[in-house]
């Protein structure tokens, strides 16, 4: 049980810092004239670098519930500890919500997720940018022919790609825990199921997808007939 609190709570510290330093970021933007927005996407790939080399090595760094989710529906992550990574991730991203109401006080909307464009064009963003995610994170988490080394900065960069290209549409949330935070402390759950929905189904095809192609080309390359799955 010791070991799963030390897991949790790392999922707790990422997220929370995910949130804090990336939300953090379009809060300045939104206060401050002289703060550059362009600089948002960045400041979201880069936190996450930091946390993956950060505590990666001590809970997985998943720091987003659907991307727990995707990892359980290939059998990559054991069931009985989703709840728990859940948990902490959510409170995590509303932690550090809590404390940009304290720093930053009023006069912003707390890095909130809304979409930009119609239902079908918002879900159809998250699903394409959380099924990239899921894609890299997959590949540089659990092949043993990626360079392992890179994952934090593959990761990041993925993040920050995202964000770049989905950001004026959606904001690019690709994670429940990110959109749940600023929505408890703006008090708004309109939109709140989209966040929740679209990200899941972008992550479980992604790691689905990348299984496929994984035990695809082992089928191909190998005498095994069984390949790995």
């Amino acid at each position: 049980m010791k070991n799963y609190f030390s897991k949790y709570l790392a999922e707790g510290i990422g997220t929370f810092f995910l949130v804090f330093f990336g939300c953090g970021s379009m809060i300045l933007a939104q206060l401050d004239q002289n703060f550059a927005g362009g600089f948002v996407p960045v400041i979201f790939g880069g936190a996450v670098s930091i946390m993956i080399y950060a505590i990666g090595h001590i809970s997985g760094a998943h720091f987003n519930p659907a991307v727990t989710i995707g990892f359980w529906s290939v059998g990559r992550f054991p069931l009985k500890r989703v709840p728990g990574y859940i948990i902490s991730q959510f409170i995590g991203a509303t932690l550090a919500s809590s404390v940009h109401k304290i720093i930053f006080e009023s006069g912003h909307d707390f890095g909130a997720t809304v979409i930009n464009g119609t239902l079908v064009q918002g879900v159809l963003m998250e699903v394409i940018l959380s099924f990239s995610l899921m894609f890299v994170i997959i590949s540089v988490a659990t092949d043993s022919r990626a360079v392992g080394e890179l994952a934090g900065i593959a990761i990041g960069s993925t993040v920050a790609v995202c964000a770049f290209v989905g950001g004026p549409m959606t904001r690019a949330s690709m994670n429940p825990a990110r959109t749940l935070g600023p929505d408890i402390l703006n008090f708004n759950f309109s939109q709140t199921w989209i966040y929740f929905v679209a990200p899941i189904i972008g992550t479980v095809l992604g790691a689905k997808t990348y299984e496929w192609i994984r035990c695809h080309q082992e089928e191909t390359s190998s005498n095994n007939p069984t390949g790995c799955c």
